[in-house]
């Protein structure tokens, strides 16, 4: 059981557990004043969570393929003061989409399995959380396109060696950059990740870096001042 501020993530039967990558998407990905969020591939609900918590009048979907991580979500989205606010759907995301083909949402975001052509994880389920294809990110990007409001916005978590594949299926569905925010480690270690937002509308593009450690062991000031409304810890 992980404990936050306003709500707490029991993680059973969830091959990928609580991540930095997770909580950095949850609390960095933004939309002005939505009412509806979908969290594609949810997992232990912890991103569904904290954007419940930022976004008070959003109404959250999530939807899970790993049936038990669903049930587990499933739960931590009743033992939440959210609840009322939010839904767990035990589903791909293209099963998804086609149940409910007239959905949009002004804000999607996805922290998606991002080892493509790579060495296997070791036991299936480690293997469906992480590991993907260019068809699977083609056919993301598709749903999303189609189920983004007009002025909705995406915003992933992906590897950096990864991204341009992701940027250019998103170019071809009207999906324009709009943001990239280079995610370090350390100040002098090379980015990890990118979290990536597009939308419909052609603006310019900002970019940005954000330093998880300012040394071994020991998160940075802007961590700490990010994940205040969150972690007990700060």
């Amino acid at each position: 059981m992980f404990q936050f501020k306003q709500f707490s993530v029991d993680q059973t039967g969830c091959a990928m557990k609580i991540n930095t990558d997770g909580v950095l998407l949850g609390v960095m990905a933004a939309a002005e004043n939505p009412a509806s969020i979908l969290d594609i591939g949810t997992g232990t609900g912890v991103i569904a969570l904290m954007l419940a918590q930022r976004f008070t009048e959003a109404w959250v979907d999530a939807v899970e393929i790993d049936a038990d991580a669903a049930q587990t979500a499933g739960g931590n989205f009743k033992g939440s003061a959210f609840t009322d606010r939010l839904n767990i759907y035990p589903v791909g995301f293209e099963s998804y989409f086609e149940q409910f083909p007239d959905s949009k949402y002004d804000l999607i975001v996805s922290n998606p399995p991002f080892y493509i052509n790579s060495l296997k994880s070791p036991g299936p389920k480690k293997v469906l959380a992480k590991h993907t294809d260019v068809d699977f990110f083609e056919q993301l990007i598709k749903g999303i396109s189609n189920h983004l409001t007009a002025t909705g916005l995406c915003w992933l978590i992906l590897p950096v060696n990864i991204v341009d594949v992701v940027i250019a299926l998103a170019a071809n569905k009207s999906l324009y950059l709009r943001q990239i925010i280079n995610i370090y480690s350390y100040t002098h270690s090379q980015p990890h990740r990118l979290i990536i937002c597009f939308g419909f509308d052609k603006v310019s593009q900002q970019m940005s870096n954000f330093t998880i450690y300012k040394a071994a062991g020991v998160y940075s000031e802007e961590y700490q001042r990010l994940l205040q409304p969150y972690f007990i810890a700060f």
